[in-house]
């Protein structure tokens, strides 16, 4: 083994200083988890709990198929026709956004975001786009459509089997709120993106990078399907082993693209946020009057994120409604409210993204908070 010389340790350095600029976020939830650990200890068990094994392997599954889905050029395909039929930059905005919410009710906002930001980006090569832009506001747009459908987010499964309520139910005492999120949301989306009329732009890497590979594109896309009914039949662990296997034996080269620092990012976030959840003191909250339930779940999803916001909460609050709605507009303002966008962000890529989905987001939940409160008490 050769010695550790200076120059060697300073090149380690470097590369350690470029890994944590392009990793920030896991070296937060990372250094958070560890100072947990060490300050708090818990069981093994407790770990093994907030790590949400059956969250990160469905994660895996989504990844590589989207990948595949990514790596087939159908998406580049699907871009450029996208783009051949919308006039103007504004049109295209809101045809995402509304696809964005829709697909968030049908199939979750993350399964959502996995079929719709590869696209954007490969718009974004067809044409002259604010991609990033375009990303954050279908964050905002999948978190809006998932606030309506009982099946449409983590937070809106778990308070849907508690409520007791049937889907159409569930869904009607939730229709107030996500009208005042669609509402606001197509609204900012006509003021933020004028009505220029879209260019296209085809150089030869995106000429290439469009030839169809028709085995991938059938091959990802049926595992896709496959994917999302596993998942909502909470089989994460059979969907990612099947997703594996097959890419591993059949498209190895997808698997090494795959983004797997977004994966170790999850880990780490559940782990240190499970256990902040565990030590922050919301007992005497005070839940059972709405004012203070609705507060509180939305300051804390900006804390600790929406989902464990709502575990956290759902057995001191004795309106479970109220709680579903707060927990959903909690999913706004900064981007840790809401998985979604970060795995928006994430798929999108580019540099101060974070800082600008914040100057986007956090005047948004301050507008949208009070309106849907308002709302609210008005058809209570």
């Amino acid at each position: 083994m050769p010695a550790l010389t200076p120059e060697i340790v300073r090149g380690l350095l470097s590369r350690l200083r470029g890994f944590l600029r392009r990793e920030r976020l896991l070296g937060v939830f990372g250094l958070l988890a560890l100072f947990l650990a060490l300050a708090d200890p818990r069981p093994w068990a407790l770990y093994r709990n907030w790590l949400d094994l059956p969250t990160l392997l469905g994660l895996a599954a989504l990844l590589v198929t989207v990948e595949g889905i990514r790596a087939s050029g159908y998406v580049q395909r699907a871009a450029r026709y996208t783009a051949l039929r919308t006039r103007s930059l504004r049109g295209l905005a809101l045809l995402l956004v509304l696809a964005s919410a829709l697909l968030a009710m049908l199939l979750t906002n993350d399964v959502s975001l996995f079929l719709v930001v590869p696209l954007t980006v490969a718009l974004g090569r067809e044409a002259r786009l604010p991609v990033q832009r375009l990303v954050i506001f279908e964050a905002l747009a999948v978190n809006a459509g998932s606030t309506l459908s009982p099946i449409g987010n983590p937070q809106n499964l778990l308070l849907w089997q508690r409520s007791g309520l049937s889907m159409p139910g569930f869904m009607l005492h939730l229709l107030p709120t996500f009208a005042v999120m669609l509402a606001l949301l197509l609204a900012l989306v006509w003021f933020m993106f004028d009505a220029r009329t879209l260019t296209l732009q085809t150089s030869a890497r995106t000429a290439a990078e469009a030839l169809p590979r028709p085995a991938l594109g059938v091959t990802a896309g049926l595992l896709l399907l496959v994917v999302v009914g596993l998942l909502q039949g909470h089989h994460a662990q059979g969907a990612a082993a099947l997703v594996l296997a097959v890419f591993a034996v059949m498209f190895r080269e997808v698997l090494q693209r795959v983004d797997w620092m977004l994966l170790a990012t999850f880990a780490a976030m559940f782990v240190g946020l499970g256990h902040l959840a565990q030590i922050l003191p919301v007992q005497g909250l005070g839940l059972q009057q709405p004012g203070v339930l609705y507060i509180a779940a939305i300051a804390l999803s900006q804390v600790i994120s929406n989902v464990p916001a709502t575990v956290l909460l759902e057995h001191g609050a004795h309106d479970v409604m109220l709680l579903a709605a707060a927990v959903n507009v909690g999913g706004f303002g900064l981007g840790i409210g809401s998985l979604a966008n970060l795995i928006a962000l994430r798929l999108e890529g580019s540099p101060g993204s974070l800082a600008r989905f914040h100057r986007i987001s956090v005047p948004f939940l301050l507008v949208c908070a009070p309106l849907v409160w308002l709302v609210l008490r008005w058809v209570a």
